[in-house]
């Protein structure tokens, strides 16, 4: 069980960063050890790894054009606000919340009063349980919870008619938990046990709980909960949460969040493999840069538009390109936000042809709503084109993202039996208003998409997605022993990686890989309590080499043949490198225009 009183990190001064000719010994995740940091030696605290780590750096980076980087550790330790926890209403009664309390006080006591011998003992035990190669029973999905201070639910990612009746139960006993170390002045968060460890947010007035055993860092879970935090304020804005709940603290904001699931349960389904959102960067289509630059001009809106703040235009769940007024950029978890909501099932499967929904984006205000008119572009068809005039529906759930959507009936003078509706593309357009001019913002989007269907742009682009060359492989790089990479433009704050491929082209194969991405990245960012950060870490399994590297300019996770000598693996992490340099005008967005 961890708290947040046990979890320091100290700054480390600054070193010149190179790759080590010669690495330390490999560590294989069937030996797992607890490494603690002290003067002289390395520090890991990551579970199932050993550390090849050669200096201890804190690195300073230079302002993204297009983004802004996030904090690099998602520590809430002085974040969390420690109001009162309030009332639990239809879950349990005064005496028995007591002895609960009781009952964990007297277990916590006990606890402190180990050997250090026998706690380091536990501390193997618990690290070794969590390993992603000791997990009996795959990938078992991982739990989430939401409920409030008052131990009301509500959200839960269980199925619809599974432990229903037990799920006010357990959102009082997570609410007793809680409430012990909130009156100790301390806060909890997480338990280990055996191979499961339950993580928790406090985010006043709400409480988020993830249970997983995938063998994942706390610190991937806890990044999780705040992706989920930040989904329900892009619903519900931080001051109407607040509001709300210094008038009754036992409202039950499930009938607030009424029809959102689906935005929740998309982003979960995201956050799996997801390693943009791991990463806290963006990772953008490839594409040729002549036509990424064709587009993003088309994309500039008119001086009409003066309450205009962001246009993306997105495709497969990657942003093609973003434009942005002056001086003014967009954080990556605010795109996150609204590409998961442009592929939300809600919105995707929708009949109407365009949405204009109002939603938060955290990061830019969390105490105020923006437009976001959301349409999917589609391909020229030379014998129908039709751009059929839109009639907002009213939306009375003003602060509520139930999507007002906008039909837009056909117009032609064909029948309806000849009528041929033009072939989804699957890009999408995403206007981002502070106003609500909404004729305006929709008959600037189809000025827009003419545009690029008489230029070819729009035709292009369709193709490119359709035949595949928007992704590529990893074998294409013709690099011995290498299986997967994930690069990472510091400056940019974007990453791209190859598509899966033999012998991550399963799903609980992907599920592992990306666990040991997260392993090693929490490892070099410490980003789990660890006592300093690292700029190397490499280890090795039975299946694969996975290794880590962070420099000023990049951080590179490279994933290669467990055969592979040690020089052999430098060479292939160097190899990358010049790669992404050379292609990186595809790779990434870089030079997007600005009004």
């Amino acid at each position: 069980m961890t708290s947040a009183r046990s979890q320091t990190t100290p700054s480390s001064p600054a070193h010149n960063l190179v790759i080590p000719p010669v690495l330390h010994s490999p560590a294989s995740l069937s030996n797992i050890k607890d490494h603690h940091y002290s003067t002289g030696s390395l520090s890991v605290t990551t579970p199932g790894l050993e550390s090849s780590a050669s200096s201890i750096t804190n690195l300073d980076l230079n302002d993204s054009i297009l983004v802004h980087e996030v904090d690099p550790e998602v520590d809430t330790t002085h974040s969390e606000d420690t109001t009162a926890v309030g009332q639990i209403d239809d879950v349990a009664d005064e005496e028995s919340r007591k002895n609960l309390r009781d009952h964990l006080r007297r277990t916590l006591s006990i606890q402190r009063e180990k050997s250090d011998t026998k706690r380091k003992t536990d501390e193997f035990l618990e690290i070794n349980s969590v390993s992603p190669d000791t997990t009996l029973e795959g990938y078992r999905p991982r739990e989430y919870f939401v409920l409030t201070d008052a131990g009301k639910p509500v959200f839960a990612s269980r199925p619809d008619g599974r432990d229903v009746e037990n799920l006010s139960s357990i959102m009082g006993i997570v609410q007793a938990l809680l409430s012990v170390f909130l009156d100790d002045g301390d806060k909890l968060r997480c338990i280990n046990a055996g191979r499961l460890r339950i993580t928790f947010l406090l985010r006043s007035p709400l409480y988020y709980v993830c249970s997983s055993s995938w063998g994942e860092p706390e610190s991937v879970t806890r990044s999780h909960l705040e992706y989920l935090h930040l989904q329900i304020l892009s619903i519900v804005t931080a001051s109407q949460l607040r509001r709300i709940f210094e008038r009754r603290t036992n409202f039950d904001l499930r009938r607030l969040l009424d029809g959102s699931e689906p935005f929740l349960f998309s982003l979960l389904s995201r956050m799996e493999l997801d390693l943009a959102m791991a990463t806290s960067s963006l990772n953008c289509l490839q594409l040729d840069q002549s036509l990424r630059a064709r587009v993003a001009e088309a994309l500039v809106p008119t001086s009409k538009m003066k309450d205009t703040l962001y246009i993306i235009l997105v495709a497969q769940g990657q942003v093609i390109t973003l434009v942005r007024p002056k001086r003014h950029s967009i954080h990556p978890a605010d795109i996150h936000i609204l590409v998961n909501t442009v592929y939300s099932p809600s919105i995707m499967n929708s009949p109407a042809s365009a949405s204009w929904i109002p939603v938060c984006l955290p990061k830019f205000n969390p105490a105020g709503f923006v437009n976001a008119y959301i349409t999917f572009l589609h391909r020229p068809d030379t014998d129908h084109k039709s751009y059929q005039r839109a009639t907002p529906e009213n939306n009375e759930g003003a602060g509520t993202t139930s999507a007002s959507h906008v039909a837009e009936n056909s117009r032609g003078p064909t029948s309806r039996h000849t009528t041929r509706l033009i072939e989804d593309s699957g890009i999408g357009l995403v206007c981002i208003s502070g106003g609500g001019e909404f004729e305006t913002v929709r008959a600037w989007c189809n000025i827009v998409t003419q545009k690029l269907n008489d230029d070819g742009s729009l035709d292009t682009l369709a193709r490119a997605i359709d035949s595949g060359k928007t992704r590529y492989f990893a074998s294409q790089l013709a690099i011995p022993g290498l299986r997967h990479f994930v690069y990472k433009s510091r400056s940019h704050v974007q990453i791209t990686l190859p598509a899966f491929e033999e012998p991550y082209d399963t799903l609980d194969a992907k599920r592992r890989i990306v666990t040991l991405y997260q392993i090693v990245h929490d490892a070099i960012h410490a980003k789990s309590g660890q006592t300093g950060t690292l700029k190397l870490q490499y280890i090795r399994t039975e299946n694969e080499i996975v290794m880590g590297w962070i420099t000023q300019p990049f951080e590179l996770y490279v994933v290669l043949s467990p055969r592979l000598p040690k020089a052999a693996v430098i060479n292939a992490a160097n190899a990358v490198t010049r790669w992404v340099k050379k292609e990186e005008g595809q790779l990434f967005l870089r030079d997007a225009p600005v009004f």
